[in-house]
């Protein structure tokens, strides 16, 4: 249940962002006795590995706070995201089984299936309403929002690993502001198609 948690956090914030999750598991892994990874996953530890994580991170954390450019970064990111959050889930879980948990090792791709769908689906939420940020606030409000999801990627991350049985409260919380996101947007996506029915209505 416990390993679940933690896989389901990291893919959490894979979705957020991309390298954050993987970069705390690879770091923890090599420096730490917290994550085992066994041997398949040995390679998350490797130092030209997580140098290019780093690499990527900064990448990411600069191009995501730059209006219409992080529109573009998450069109790419739709692959990317989703494929770190099954990483993620995966390396996690095979630490689990790694440790004698009996559940994963007869289940070896449920974590890949849970972490990719997971990610996509916080993916999808952040690349739908960061359009309606950047427009509501004139492109003021990227960076801000950019620089929250990565907080929240992180601490996400750290959350997952260290205290996994708050998962559900940190989802909660992210949450939240998610669905106030996306009524927003459904509302303005309404009152835009009611616009357009009036104006094409003939006088």
């Amino acid at each position: 249940m416990l390993a679940a948690l933690t896989g389901l956090g990291l893919s959490t914030a894979a979705g957020l962002n991309a390298y954050i999750p993987l970069l705390v598991v690879g770091l923890l892994a090599e420096f730490t006795d917290v994550i085992r990874l066994p041997h398949e996953y040995a390679w998350l530890t490797s130092g030209w590995v997580l140098a290019v994580i780093a690499v990527l991170l900064v990448a990411e954390m600069v191009l995501d706070k730059v209006p219409v450019v992080d529109h573009v970064n998450d069109m790419i990111q739709t692959a990317v995201r989703p494929a770190a959050g099954g990483v993620a889930f995966s390396a996690t879980q095979a630490a689990s089984r790694f440790d004698h948990s009996a559940w994963m090792a007869e289940h070896p791709w449920a974590s890949w299936a849970l972490g990719i769908v997971v990610a996509l689906a916080v993916h999808l939420m952040k690349a739908s309403a960061r359009p309606v940020v950047n427009v509501s606030t004139a492109g003021f409000g990227a960076p801000v929002v950019s620089t929250v999801e990565d907080a929240g990627s992180l601490g996400m991350s750290l959350i997952a690993v260290f205290f996994p049985l708050l998962v559900v409260i940190a989802l909660v919380v992210l949450a939240v502001p998610a669905w106030l996101i996306f009524r927003r947007l459904r509302r303005r996506r309404a009152a835009k198609a009611n616009r357009l029915r009036h104006g094409a209505q003939p006088t």
